[in-house]
């Protein structure tokens, strides 16, 4: 009888338990009421537009009765796509985007680093202060700090321009061959800090015992940095070198900005530039053909990049 009272005892606490919780845990409306206000809007402002603009992309505008009937919209196939590719200004734009991508990426990046490691050092004094004062032009706008270094490189009232002057240099920031690094020197003022962040945060994370056991072992603090910290923060620098990748491919405000005091800027600078002229001309289903391809390309570089590296790394 006492087996029998202490089972059935064990049954119905069990049984009771496994009540309690499927009555108390959390219910699939629950969870679904709670997804909702995150998953309306994506769908809503970020799925809906994408499938819109493929849409766009497959149609055309024609005529009926030469160029000045009446036009119409249809299916065009592939034919905005074509028209794209068989584009100078795009390729252009894309030329000059390499090149930027190429150039701008590796040194800001590689600052970045270097910003992270003299923080991470412990002979570095006021570390709170430099690390706020190196993420402070991420706080800036980008249109703000376009509008910033434009008055730095005019001619007629950059003090920058009139000291150069002063020592017998000549500098034209915003001339055919400089105005293109002059937009990346933007972009690196803008994005180094933030990028700085991400791999010292990373760098915290690491043991100090691990430190110390390399100094034990001899190490030096160079060797401590470039053959453990760099090594070990590789995910994250290989997430910010993603983000930069998907970050060049869009760029447009500091061109669009500097264009207004430079002549050395075009409506169709870069891919995103090229994209809203051809909108504002109302041929929007050629420049959703544009954002197509361009969307397209950063997935695949930023895709391509993230898994070839991750290889390497052993991620």
């Amino acid at each position: 009888m006492t087996d029998i009272a202490t089972r059935g005892t064990r049954v119905v606490a069990t049984t009771g338990g496994r009540s309690r919780h499927n009555g108390g845990g959390p219910r699939a409306g629950t969870i679904i009421a709670f997804l909702i206000p995150f998953f309306l809007p994506f769908v809503l402002f970020y799925l809906v537009p994408i499938a819109y603009a493929i849409g766009q992309s497959f149609l055309v505008v024609r005529r009926t009765g030469g160029q000045y009937g009446t036009s119409y919209t249809t299916f065009g196939g592939f034919d905005q796509y074509v028209q794209v590719f068989q584009n100078t200004e795009f390729w252009n734009s894309i030329g000059r985007i390499g090149l930027f991508g190429i150039v701008q990426v590796p040194v800001m990046l590689f600052v970045a680093l270097i910003m992270a490691l003299l923080l991470d050092t412990p002979l570095l004094k006021l570390k709170a202060f430099f690390r706020i004062a190196a993420f402070m032009p991420y706080a800036v706008p980008g249109v703000i700090a376009a509008i910033m270094w434009s008055f730095l490189y005019s001619p007629q009232l950059s003090p920058v321009v009139d000291v150069l002057k002063a020592i017998g240099l000549q500098p034209d920031f915003l001339g055919p061959g400089a105005v293109l690094w002059s937009a990346a020197n933007v972009s690196t003022w803008l994005w180094t800090g933030y990028n700085m962040l991400i791999m010292f945060s990373a760098l915290q994370a690491i043991p100090q015992e691990l430190y110390e056991a390399a100094k034990l072992d001899g190490a030096s603090n160079w060797a401590i940095a470039w053959k453990i910290k760099v090594p070990i923060i590789a995910p994250s620098i290989i997430l910010t070198t993603v983000f930069s990748i998907i970050g060049t491919l869009q760029l447009y405000g500091e061109p669009a900005v500097l264009r207004q005091i430079s002549s050395n800027i075009s409506s169709t600078f870069t891919p995103n530039m090229l994209a809203y002229a051809v909108a504002s001309g109302n041929n929007y289903q050629q420049a959703a053909a544009i954002s197509v391809v361009i969307a397209v390309v950063t997935f695949v570089l930023s895709f391509g990049f993230m898994r070839l590296t991750s290889k390497r790394a052993g991620l």
